[in-house]
Formats: C-alpha cells, structure tokens, sequence
C-alpha cells in the first residue's frame, strides 16, 4: 500500500468513524495531513512502517470508534455502522471466571480479604 493510498484510506475510515460531527472528522483530518506533512521525507523501512501504521489506525477508526450524541439527560444515541466490531463478550466472561477461580482478583490483587 502506498503512502497515497493509506492516508486515503485514513480518511475514509474518519469519515465513516465521526460522520456527523463535523468538528471531529475535520480534527481527524487536520492530525492526518500534519502527521503525513510531517513524515514526506522519510522512505525505506521506516516509511513503510508509517505506511502500516496507518492503515492500522485506519481499521481501529472503521471497527472500533462508536460516536455517541447526547439526547437527555442520561440518554445517548450511539452511531453503530455495519462495519464496528461485534462480540458476544463470552471471551471476557470465560477469562474472568477463569482468573476468578484460579484465587485471583483484578488488577493484580490476589482476591481473598
């Protein structure tokens, strides 16, 4: 993927992360170009490591980045596109048992008083 491509890619995926709010998307698109501007000189290895860096963050804002709007005063509209990341959680459930079982706590605490 060429530099080209990538920042298009970056984008696109801002635009689909933060539609509606445009002061978020213009913000994503202003870091975008300044850290592409600030990077133009760089080539070989490193600037395709930057080349994957940015496709990466590219699929982290298309999959993972939900914009909510608030619409109460507890109440909250969240803007779930086809393409976020869905789970069923049973991952987390079965992990935690598992620490729980195993006389650990959460973060590093050993669970027993």
């Amino acid at each position: 993927m060429s530099a080209l491509s990538a920042y298009r890619h970056l984008l696109r995926s801002a635009r689909i992360a933060f539609e509606g709010d445009a002061m978020m998307f213009n913000a994503a698109q202003q870091e975008s170009r300044k850290a592409f501007e600030q990077n133009k000189a760089v080539a070989g290895e490193a600037a395709e490591a930057l080349v994957k860096h940015a496709k990466e963050v590219a699929i982290i804002l298309r999959t993972n980045v939900i914009q909510g709007k608030k619409e109460g005063d507890e109440v909250y509209k969240l803007n779930i596109h086809d393409e976020i990341e869905r789970g069923d959680n049973e991952s987390i459930k079965k992990g935690r048992k598992t620490q729980l079982e195993m006389g650990g706590g959460c973060c590093g605490g050993s669970g027993k008083k």
